[in-house]
């Protein structure tokens, strides 16, 4: 049976939420945190909350950005799992591909983000990533099952679409939707690897 295994990236794949950490530099790391969590949690709708946050973090030099991103920890034993199955693994994440391909390029896997682009300097966001239309891509190309990984609201299309979902509290405790969605809920990333072979 050929298995995709997808990926969030925020809170799942790394140890920390990137935006705040890229909002650090504008010193509003604490309030971009907040609506972080807020969106994670369903209060608010994740793409006008995301375009917000990107209208203010598009102040930060894209090289400054990529440079932050990629001293971002990832949690070790899914990097592991990732690079030693690089082929079958996605990163399926609301965030924008040109902020988080340091991260895709360490993986050496696919990725399957929102859209964005420097235009004079100044960031142009496009099209913001459907998780559940990205879980039907992967699934087309081939592939038997499609076990997704996440944490937060914005997951639970992807969790909902998969023929295996996993809530993921590596980071943050998963929201209650994202629980309900799941089949296992798992706090801690080497455990998430042992069940991830074991499928």
């Amino acid at each position: 049976m050929k298995t995709a295994f997808c990926f969030d990236v925020d809170g799942t794949l790394t140890t920390t939420e990137i935006l705040p950490c890229i909002a650090s530099e504008l010193g509003v790391s604490d309030e971009i945190a907040t609506l972080t969590r807020a969106t994670m949690d369903g209060h608010i709708e994740f793409e006008p909350s995301f375009r917000l946050r990107c209208l203010i973090l598009g102040q930060v030099a894209p090289d400054l950005v990529r440079s932050i991103v990629s001293n971002i920890p990832l949690d070790p034993a899914i990097f592991s799992f990732i690079s030693a199955n690089q082929s079958d693994c996605f990163l399926v994440t609301g965030n924008l591909d040109i902020w988080v391909q340091p991260i895709a390029e360490k993986c050496g896997c696919h990725l399957y983000a929102s859209q964005g682009d420097y235009e004079n300097g100044k960031l142009a966001l496009g099209k913001v990533l459907n998780k559940a239309t990205a879980i039907t891509k992967i699934r087309a190309q081939g592939y038997d099952r499609v076990v997704a990984v996440g944490d937060g609201a914005n997951d639970v299309p992807m969790l909902a679409a998969a023929d295996v979902s996993i809530a993921f509290g590596g980071v943050h405790r998963p929201v209650p939707p994202a629980v309900s969605s799941s089949d296992y809920i798992i706090h801690e990333g080497a455990a998430l690897c042992r069940l991830l072979k074991a499928l």
